[in-house]
C-alpha cells in the first residue's frame, strides 16, 4: 500500500525519515484509533536540508504529492503557509484503509474565502464543519486558525466522526499513542501499528523472514516508530516495540541475518548503506540505527535497489 511506500524504504534500506514537531491537539482528535499509521513532516527543518529536500521528491508516495497539489490549488502553499504535514492512514469496516492529511501553520482564511466566493463556491455542511471543495473528489475543513484537515470526502467525514465522537479517537489507542511520545519531537517522525509492522518487517527481511521464527515471534509485534534528523549528516533510527525481551533479540538475530542475505546481492553503495546500520535490542524493543554523511547517502539515494523499491 502506498501509505506504507515510505515505511518500506526506510526499513530495507535501513535508511529514512519523517520529520516533525510534536503533534497538535486539533490533529490527535480527528484521528481514529484504529489508525495503521501516522507520518509527520515538519517543512521549516525540511527546507534547510538539500538531502532532506531530494528525498522527500524521490519518495514521496504519490497520493501524498496529489495532497500537496491540492494544497496549492486552493491558494495554500505548503512550502510557505505550512509548518507541519501529517498524514493518516486508518482502517474502516466498510471501505478498508483512507488516508487524510492535516496541516498545521499560518494560513491566508481571507484570501481562501474570498477565492472560494470569486468562484463561486460554498461549502458543504457536515454536523458544524464546512467543507470545501478541492477538486478531484477531495474535500478541507479548518479544524481552528492554525489547522487544516483535507483528503477525499469519505476520510475527512470519518476524521470529523472520531473528533464528533461518534467512533473513538486517538487517544483511546494507548499502545499508539504512547508511541508516539518519543519521536514527535524529530524533523521526520512516523508511528507505525502492530499490522503494519508486521508487514514491513517481512518484506525487509527477504528470504530471513522464511524463517521459522519470524512465524514465532511476528505475532509478538506490536508496532514501530522512527525519527530522522539531517543535522550532522544522516540519522535515523528506528524502534519496533515487542512484548518482551525474548521477542526484541530473536528479532535483532533475523534482521542481522537479513542484512547479511542483503550484503550478497548488494551494489557497493548498498553495501556501505548497510554497514553504516547498528542493530540491537534494548528490554523488549528492537533497536536500529543508520548513519552516514549527507553525499554518501545521496548516493544511495540513486542506487538501482533504492530505486526499485522506492516505486
Amino acid at each position: 500500500m502506498k501509505t506504507l511506500k515510505l515505511s518500506l524504504v526506510v526499513l530495507c534500506f535501513w535508511s529514512v525519515a519523517a520529520w516533525a514537531i510534536a503533534l497538535g491537539g486539533s490533529a490527535r482528535t480527528v484521528i481514529p484509533s484504529d489508525v495503521q499509521q501516522l507520518i509527520t513532516v515538519d517543512y521549516r527543518a525540511v527546507k534547510n536540508s538539500d538531502t532532506a529536500m531530494a528525498l522527500k521528491q524521490q519518495v514521496l508516495p504519490e497520493s501524498l504529492k496529489q495532497f500537496e497539489v491540492a494544497l496549492k490549488g486552493v491558494g495554500i502553499d505548503p512550502d510557505k503557509d505550512v509548518d507541519q504535514l501529517t498524514f493518516a492512514s486508518y482502517r474502516t469496516p466498510k471501505q478498508g484503509l483512507r488516508v487524510v492529511g492535516i496541516a498545521q501553520g499560518n494560513f491566508p482564511a481571507k484570501a481562501f474565502l474570498k477565492k472560494m466566493r470569486l468562484q463561486k463556491v460554498k461549502p458543504v455542511k457536515y454536523r458544524t464543519a464546512d467543507l470545501w471543495s478541492m477538486g478531484n473528489g477531495m474535500q478541507m475543513t479548518f479544524l481552528d486558525d492554525n489547522t487544516l484537515l483535507f483528503g477525499d470526502g469519505g476520510a475527512v467525514k470519518g476524521a470529523l466522526d472520531a473528533r464528533d465522537g461518534y467512533v473513538t479517537p486517538l487517544d483511546s489507542n494507548a499502545q499508539f499513542a504512547d508511541m508516539i511520545g518519543s519521536v514527535e519531537s524529530g524533523t521526520v517522525w512516523s508511528v507505525l501499528d502492530q499490522q503494519g509492522t508486521q508487514n514491513m518487517l517481512r518484506s525487509a527481511l527477504g528470504d530471513a523472514s522464511k524463517l521459522a521464527d519470524f512465524d514465532t515471534v511476528k505475532k509478538r509485534i506490536l508496532g514501530s516508530r522512527y525519527a530522522m534528523n539531517f543535522t550532522s549528516g544522516v540519522n535515523f533510527d528506528l524502534d519496533v516495540v515487542t512484548a518482551d525481551s525474548v521477542t526484541a533479540a530473536t528479532l535483532s538475530s533475523l534482521l542481522k541475518a537479513g542484512m547479511i542475505y542483503r550484503k550478497m546481492t548488494a551494489s557497493p553503495t548498498e553495501k556501505m548503506a548497510l554497514e553504516s546500520c547498528t542493530v540491537d535490542s534494548d528490554s523488549a524493543n528492537l533497536q536500529l540505527h543508520f548513519k552516514t554523511d549527507d553525499k554518501k547517502f545521496q548516493s544511495l539515494m540513486h542506487s538501482d535497489l533504492f530505486a526499485a523499491v522506492s516505486k
